[in-house]
């Protein structure tokens, strides 16, 4: 018999969703039933609903089509949520399939009865399904929710009585996300501005591919602009054959040092920029007064913005630019004990051509974001877009599933990889090819610099206590090989190069602990 659940999974496979990321329940078990049952789509199980979400975007950050996750009531998607907001953040297509209790149940207010629409409703698109005959329809609809332009979180909420009652037909559509292209006077209001001198251009979402690179580097020669890359773009192409810019400052004074000069700025997929934070007696947009700010192709409107760079390169008359040869990374081990430098070098040096590197490094990943990445073989960059610590893992798991042909990086710092610890079980059952290095410097340090930022120069016991994580320290070697994944701790140079040179001539996901002194 087809049921509701059965006409959910086959519209969603048709429509191009071919995996799923699950945590399920008693509430989701005729959806069970149906991927059991549905030749074609790979169920991975997380054991925790952060780790189903965060993998569902790094699939979808690496292939452009969605990932489902299939979650078990408001608690299961509550558990899930931080990731959730990393993935709506970045723009990233996810479907989730959330189970609730039967229509007629919901009124004796059970123990896990939640208001799940209010969950859902924070981090993008939702929709309560009424009956088991509409969910072929509404199974493609949060496809193409998902899919927009721009990406975005899709979620259904879905009673378990309509899973499990009689269903529709499948339907067989397949929605194709199509990026529209700017308009023309966008182009000549941009070109306008640069020409006048002291302009700017920040990049984000798909200007930061190969083709966007080029074309911004193009408009820079054109008209002597800054150029800038936002601070945690959801998806960057990196390495030495591309022109190199700096990213946006994570730090306000430094972001607002670094435009001070700047009296008009160019938006090409990224938003006007803003502080992470609020402190006392500094603002909180980073532009000067006064400056000008102008939309190329807005980060929310599903432009194209490699496409619009291009074009205003075009608009400009700006020659192509031929690239000049960069220094190829090189690391001769000293057998020092490892620094944040020294790591990020080794690894610019030993980074295999097309890795994807998930950047989940804080402090650390600042270093290699600033100074080594851009001297590395070609490869991806997937950032911490929206700020939610504990993505790390969970999108290098999703990231080695989608490109099975590529070495993935996990560049991760120890504190927030202990939110989602759990990847690591999830790797080891699939054989991801997933290299871990995790920057032990056994503390948070990014809580310390700010405590240091307020003027706390010497931290009384209980503040201490809150930045440390020692006492006991953590055995990250011991905790990999409990969820099956070998591991090793270094100390040194040559002992990291050595580790890191072993997992990359190896299958399946192994884990480095760099201890960082």
């Amino acid at each position: 018999m087809k049921t509701g659940a059965s006409s959910l999974v086959q519209t969603a496979l048709n429509a191009g969703v071919e995996i799923c990321f699950a945590n399920a329940g008693t509430t989701e078990m005729p959806i069970v039933v149906a991927l059991d049952r549905a030749p074609g789509m790979r169920v991975v199980l997380g054991l925790f609903e952060g780790v189903c979400t965060g993998a569902a975007d790094g699939w979808a950050r690496m292939t452009g089509r969605p990932a489902a996750t299939l979650l078990h009531l408001g608690p299961g998607l509550a558990n899930g949520i931080a990731n959730l907001h990393n993935a709506r953040r970045a723009r990233t297509p996810v479907v989730n399939w959330v189970g609730d209790h039967a229509t007629r149940h919901l009124a004796f207010d059970a123990p896990l009865t939640s208001d799940i629409a209010a969950l859902t409703g924070s981090v993008g698109w939702t929709r309560t399904v009424k009956s088991a005959g509409e969910m072929a329809e509404a199974s493609l609809a949060a496809v193409e929710a998902a899919l927009g332009p721009p990406g975005r979180v899709a979620s259904l909420i879905i009673p378990v009585d309509c899973q499990w009652e009689p269903g529709p037909e499948p339907l067989s559509v397949t929605p194709k996300p199509a990026l529209r292209e700017t308009r023309s006077p966008a182009i000549r209001e941009a070109a306008s501005l640069l020409r006048k001198g002291r302009g700017g251009l920040l990049l984000g979402g798909n200007a930061l591919t190969e083709t966007g690179l080029r074309a911004a580097a193009r408009v820079a020669a054109a008209t002597a602009c800054g150029v800038w890359i936002e601070t945690f773009p959801s998806r960057q192409e990196c390495g030495r054959h591309l022109p190199l810019f700096p990213a946006l400052p994570y730090f306000p004074e430094q972001a607002i040092e670094a435009l001070a000069n700047v009296a008009s700025l160019v938006l090409a997929g990224a938003r006007d920029p803003v502080a992470f934070f609020a402190y006392p007696d500094q603002p909180s947009r980073l532009l000067p007064d006064g400056a000008a700010l102008h939309t190329l192709a807005g980060a929310e409107e599903g432009v194209d913005a490699a496409l619009a760079l291009e074009a205003l390169a075009q608009e400009l008359d700006a020659p192509a630019i031929v690239m000049p040869p960069r220094t190829i990374a090189t690391f001769q081990p000293s057998g020092l004990p490892l620094t944040p430098d020294s790591l990020c070098r080794a690894m610019a040096a030993l980074t295999p051509e097309n890795a994807i590197v998930v950047n989940e490094a804080a402090t650390t990943g600042l270093t290699w974001n600033a100074v080594h990445s851009s001297n590395a073989a070609p490869h991806t960059m997937l950032f911490i877009t929206g700020g939610a610590i504990g993505q790390g893992l969970p999108n290098a798991l999703g990231a080695a599933l989608a490109c099975p042909d590529r070495r993935v990086i996990a560049f991760q710092a120890d504190g927030s990889g202990l939110y989602t610890l759990q990847a690591l079980w999830s790797m080891a059952r699939e054989n991801a090819d997933v290299t871990v290095v995790v920057c032990a410097n056994r503390c948070y340090r990014i809580l310390q610099v700010e405590l240091q930022r307020s003027g706390i120069a010497e931290p009384g016991p209980k503040a201490q206590a809150l930045t440390d994580l020692t006492r006991p320290v953590i055995d990250w070697v011991a905790l990999a090989k409990g969820f099956g994944v070998p591991g090793c701790s270094v100390h040194t140079e040559d002992e990291f190069a050595g580790a890191l040179l072993r997992t990359f001539s190896q299958s399946g996901p192994s884990l480095i602990e760099a201890v960082i002194g």
